[in-house]
């Protein structure tokens, strides 16, 4: 996922620099009642730890997973749970408060623990334990929330790409480069390629209901036109963005919103071009490597934005099994798991890593395309909301609701994010959490649209 390393592989691990300081302050979130959450009772193993988690949530994603559990962590069994960060949050804080906890390892994002930092045990002895492990300082400091204690260490990471068929390249504009492309030039290739194919689309878009569509708002398009994600929701270059973006959906296979993830019409041929987050891509290219390129998003005016996912795994005070918690933790951040969930889930190493030379070839097309995306002189690094909890799907609705007032209604642009602003800031006024990249992060400023 980093840059290449001798002639044995690509070293896996995030440098300074590619990071931009990605530290941000944990916020405060109002506390759900204690009714809300999952069912956490376990499976038919018998002595099976609960193992709560916000990824991997497809199923074909959760059924590998779960194979890596049986396979890779000795001990006893794991009941693997999957819920949305909603249902993760209002479990963790009404089982916590409770005093009646039946999680003993957490899975999640950044986001997903930032509002809960008091609600999981201090992990700092285990971080020294596997200090080995070669966790990049920067993504090991965002586990530490409360107090600089760490709150949950390091689990895997990801990004989102573009999934190019090799057919698409005939119609790329002159001079232009797949692996280095403008917004331009990126609307002016599947505008081309569009007529140039009978007046069918070949860029398509997770758009689904099920569809991270709207992290491509969040990561990509605002941060690229605008420098920011929240702050710069409706400024000037917030407009330019989803003008932009207006133009590129009239380019867009209107199927898109029916696609959940992107690899199945990648597979079927219906489009040839797609964005989508590298698990969602990677069964696209795995029959047939060599007829497929992956490439990073492409850059705007103000860089090229993308977003940065690192996921983490965390242990919720009065815990059942806190020390066969710890033991799953260790075995997760183990060089060989690691590399066996990027084979499997491509999602890559937060370890000291090399990659095989048996990985599947999608998956080594993904690490370069990311690679190149993180090592980009105008990277905008951005994360997915932070500290928001229960909101954070508010918060997404709002990003898929421009979306559909302007794509879809056609609604004027200003108009639409003068309203979705003022939506936002009632849930940021009452979340009162501190921005996140790539805006401005002020510890004890919470975050505003301006």
């Amino acid at each position: 996922m980093a840059r290449h390393a001798g002639t044995s592989g690509l070293d896996l691990r995030l440098d300074r620099r590619r990071l931009l300081g990605l530290g941000v302050a944990a916020g405060a979130a109002p506390l759900l009642g204690a009714c809300g959450g999952a069912s956490t009772t376990g499976s038919d193993a018998e002595g099976a730890i609960t193992f709560l988690s916000t990824q991997f949530t497809p199923v074909e994603e959760r059924q590998r997973f779960e194979q890596i559990l049986r396979d890779k962590v000795g001990g006893g069994a794991v009941a693997y749970n999957t819920v949305e960060p909603n249902i993760f949050s209002s479990t963790i804080t009404s089982q916590v408060g409770a005093g009646r906890v039946e999680v003993s390892l957490a899975g999640g994002l950044h986001g997903d623990f930032a509002p809960h930092a008091d609600k999981f045990e201090n992990l700092d002895e285990l971080a020294g334990k596997l200090a080995d492990r070669g966790f990049p300082t920067d993504i090991a400091e965002l586990g530490r929330l409360a107090g600089g204690a760490t709150t949950y260490l390091p689990w895997m990471q990801a990004s989102y790409v573009l999934a190019v068929n090799k057919r698409a390249l005939q119609w790329l504009p002159s001079g232009a480069d797949v692996q280095n492309l403008t917004y331009d030039q990126f609307l002016t290739w599947v505008g081309d390629a569009r007529r140039a194919n009978g007046n069918k689309p070949v860029l398509g878009l997770p758009c689904g209901p099920k569809g991270l569509y709207h992290r491509f708002f969040q990561g990509y398009l605002l941060p690229s036109f605008t420098g920011g994600q929240m702050t710069t929701f409706r400024n000037p270059d917030a407009v330019r963005a989803w003008q932009y973006m207006l133009e590129l959906w009239a380019q867009t296979a209107p199927a898109s919103t029916n696609y959940d993830n992107m690899q199945e019409p990648l597979q079927r041929g219906e489009v040839l071009i797609a964005w989508d987050h590298v698990a969602r891509l990677v069964n696209a290219p795995a029959d047939k490597p060599d007829d497929w390129v992956m490439a990073p998003a492409p850059r705007g005016p103000k860089g090229l934005g993308y977003m940065l996912v690192v996921a983490g795994l965390a242990i919720p005070k009065g815990a059942p099994e806190p020390d066969r918690a710890r033991q799953v933790i260790e075995a997760l951040t183990t060089p060989d798991v690691q590399l066996e969930v990027l084979r499997r889930n491509a999602f890559f190493p937060v370890v000291s890593a090399t990659l095989p030379d048996d990985l599947p070839p999608a998956v080594a097309l993904e690490a370069e395309a990311v690679r190149r995306q993180q090592d980009a002189g105008d990277a905008v690094v951005a994360l997915p909301p932070v500290g928001l909890g229960a909101k954070d799907g508010e918060v997404s609705q709002i990003f898929k609701n421009c979306f559909k007032e302007i794509c879809l209604d056609r609604r004027p642009v200003q108009q639409v994010l003068d309203r979705q602003a003022q939506q936002l800031n009632t849930i940021l006024a009452e979340t009162k959490v501190p921005c996140w990249r790539p805006d401005p992060v002020e510890a004890g400023q919470p975050c505003r649209v301006q």
